[in-house]
């Protein structure tokens, strides 16, 4: 006993909650002599089973009784046999499961963990385990003490354990070498880990507060930063504010030299580059820059390209697609028209206004040209969506610039200037998800004398990544543009559509009409309205399609961490349509319980899987034995089976409930949308319209009239620094003219 600590060792019975973003557990610990007691602190990655030794102090939580907080901790070998058997089976080292681990343990005792360490070749002696597959447990077994190993290194210069992962992931082995070569890098390389978590490795290394390598870490790092919000350039004042936030030191340091001499080096060094404007000096890091400059110089080289065509035969070709008959609205009519003339179009319009229908006139009008014809959207989802709704072969935008692997190179686009699409016309479907960055790798693989057209509703969320695209081009007046407000009649007997457009103008929605799609329940406390949500998709909704409880349903909600959060949801979904069950394996990973039969969702792109952020499939089998886990995801109606090993699974999560961003671009059967007060900084006009609009047949709202109010008044599209409009607005960017019939 230490002089206000305890010191304790057992088996970690169970794992009652785990963050993976902090490292912060709730577990029941089983001390050596039979006490069961609870402990809570910041860990890596668990399993039940471990055994541990710890220390720590006695507290009593006002609500969960007595426990132990601890300070420190370390791994034991387990103890019993019934502990190492756990460990083994918890699914963290491919090829052992709960058969696997058994039959490890019943041949060699305590010793396995020894055996598997220093005598690998041994595992054969055990039944069932050949050459192959001894060698393969022998091989992750491996990796796994390393990646202890290094996450113990990482916890030891002060990273947190969520930190430690990230960093693990990225750099694998070769974490602890980086964090000694330059801890400033991690900032700008690893996505999650921020300038503060860089800084103070760096100054526990023993680097000054005004060394010139922190200042200059500072300014890069606000930038950056600055993107990850959207924002393309930040005026200097404003960045010079965020720097020394981040630096935390008396002004007459950061002053000593200035900062401003600092911006002045990075320029030099072309990391950054600097531009006076009317109202201020702009400052913007050096990819976001070229790509600025570079998409408004390749848009006037696409409109300035000659556009070689037999009129007579266009025209013809446009009377035969659009004439008497062909059912296009007169705006559409002229989307085609403009299409034939223009290397550049924009078509807007929100829905039931015809976007689909169009792309579907213009793929017929150019196939009757002979056109070589591209069909792409920003992400998976969306180029699926498109794909069924036209019949044509669709892509990512990724996939149609080739992005892809390199040994040395990393990932980067094949598809460029020097090897350019092949192409007549270029369409771009969602074209408000497109950031600056991919729009710049786009417009340099289009060839000259290439049509681009993009469509996309101008009035929904603008993309996750930097730049507001689709909305500066429209902006700039300087693109020609075609507005559809036609609501067609069919689209006008939805209230789905019919509200999305009284919320886009400021109007309340029509609610629980009878007979209709768009229903409102009222309920104003948090943690009841998440009850409801879990009812309606349990419950009400089932018998009101029929819908499938799990695939056809999807709730959509503003904020992650709250009562009617994502987080909780999924949990409070998870246990309601998916709940556990013997003849049900599960495995727990970084916290998140996946289960068979669970709806989860990709989270970042993996291009050799070739699922993208933001795909929903659902896991269809769970091998505890092989460590692995299959999601089936659907591609144009056919279901298609992915394999994930248990180590790639912090690319998914459950999406019984996502966020508004996540959903955009995709379409469900059923929205149910928590609308609360709770939720009131992401009460705004434009997230509420996106969400809805992402139903089909059925909307149903949950929260009180006071917050759909709220959101429906606050019109403060999210504004984000970016002179993209301005760019192509200058007399050396201007790119065309505006149409004469460009609707506002």
């Amino acid at each position: 006993m230490l002089e206000g600590l305890e010191s304790l060792e057992g088996t970690l019975e169970r794992i009652r909650f785990y963050n993976e973003e902090n490292g912060y557990l709730v577990g029941r610990l089983r001390c050596v002599g039979g006490d069961a007691i609870t402990i809570v602190g910041n860990f890596p990655p668990m399993q039940e089973g471990e055994s541990l030794r710890i220390i720590g102090r006695w507290q009593v939580h006002h609500r969960y009784g007595r426990q132990v907080a601890v300070e420190r901790w370390q791994r034991v070998l387990p103890v019993t046999v019934k502990g190492l058997k756990r460990y083994l089976a918890s699914g963290l080292i491919k090829g052992i499961g709960p058969v696997t681990a058994g039959a490890i343990v019943d041949q060699f005792g305590l010793e396995a963990l020894q055996v598997m360490e220093e005598e690998p070749e041994r595992l054969q002696e055990v039944p069932g385990i050949g050459p192959k597959r001894g060698a393969m447990i022998q091989e992750n077994f491996g990796k796994y003490r390393e990646m202890q190993e290094v996450l113990v290194f990482l916890q030891g210069h002060g990273i947190g354990i969520g930190q430690a992962l990230r960093l693990y992931r990225h750099y694998g082995l070769q974490a602890a070498d980086r964090v000694r070569d330059n801890p400033y890098m991690l900032a700008e390389e690893v996505a999650g880990i921020g300038f503060k978590t860089a800084d103070r490795i760096a100054r526990q290394m023993g680097l000054a507060a005004d060394a010139p390598a922190r200042v200059r870490a500072a300014l890069l790092f606000a930038l950056r930063d600055a993107a990850g919000r959207g924002d393309v350039c930040l005026p200097r004042e404003i960045l010079l504010e965020r720097a020394m936030e981040l630096l935390a030191i008396p002004g007459e340091i950061a002053a000593a030299p200035p900062l401003k001499d600092h911006l002045q080096k990075l320029a030099v060094d072309k990391k950054i580059y600097c531009e006076e404007r009317a109202e201020d000096s702009i400052v913007y890091a050096a990819p976001f820059y070229h790509a600025e400059v570079g998409v408004a110089q390749g848009l006037k080289a696409l409109a300035d390209a000659p556009l070689s065509w037999d009129r007579r035969e266009s025209r013809a070709a446009l009377e035969a697609a659009a004439g008497k008959g062909s059912g296009l609205t007169e705006e559409q009519r002229r989307v085609m028209e403009q299409a034939l003339e223009e290397g550049l179009l924009i078509v807007t319009g929100g829905p039931g206004t015809g976007k689909t229908t169009t792309i579907r006139a213009l793929l017929s009008l150019f196939h009757s040209l002979n056109q070589r014809v591209l069909l792409a959207a920003p992400t998976g989802r969306a180029a699926k969506r498109v794909q069924e709704a036209t019949g044509e072969d669709a892509s990512t935008i990724h996939r149609l610039l080739e992005y892809s692997y390199n040994e040395g190179e990393g990932f980067r686009f094949m598809r460029h200037e020097k090897r350019p699409l092949e192409a007549d016309v270029l369409i771009i479907d969602e074209a408000s998800m497109v950031d600056l960055i991919l729009m710049y790798h786009l417009v340099k693989a289009i060839p000259a004398g290439c049509r681009l057209i993009m469509v996309g509703d101008a009035d929904q969320l603008p993309a996750v990544g930097a730049g507001n695209v689709l909305r500066d081009l429209l902006d700039s007046g300087a693109i020609p543009a075609v507005r559809l407000n036609h609501i067609f009649r069919q689209a006008r007997e939805s209230l789905i559509t019919v509200n999305a457009h009284r919320i886009n103008h400021g109007e309340m929605p029509q609610l629980n009409v009878k007979n209709k799609d768009f229903f409102f329940v009222s309920e104003a406390v948090p943690d009841l309205v998440a009850q409801k949500v879990v009812q309606l998709c349990r419950e009400r909704i089932p018998n009101f399609g029929p819908f499938d409880p799990v695939m056809d349903v999807q709730v959509i909600t503003p904020m992650r961490r709250t009562a009617a959060g994502v987080e909780k949801l999924n949990k409070m979904l998870q246990k309601a349509l998916n709940p556990a069950d013997r003849r049900k394996n599960e495995v727990t990973i970084h916290g998140i319980t996946f289960r068979s039969g669970d709806k989860v969702m990709q989270i970042r792109n993996n291009y050799q899987k070739e699922v993208y952020n933001g795909d929903i499939g659902r896991i269809t089998k769970l091998n505890l034995e092989e460590g692995e886990l299959i999601v089936a995801y659907r591609d144009a109606g056919i279901s298609r089976p992915v394999v994930y090993n248990f180590s790639e699974l912090d690319e998914l999560t459950l999406s019984y409930a996502t966020s508004v961003h996540k959903s955009q671009g995709s379409e469900y059967p059923v929205i149910v949308m928590p609308v609360i007060t709770q939720h009131y900084l992401l009460l705004q006009r434009n997230l509420l319209y996106t969400g809805i609009t992402r139903a089909r047949k059925l909307v149903v709202l949950v929260g009180t009239k006071k917050a759909l109010a709220i959101a429906i008044r606050n019109n403060r599209a999210e504004e984000r620094y970016s002179f993209l409009d301005r760019r192509l607005n200058r007399e050396d960017g201007e790119i065309g003219r505006e149409v004469e019939s460009r609707e506002s």
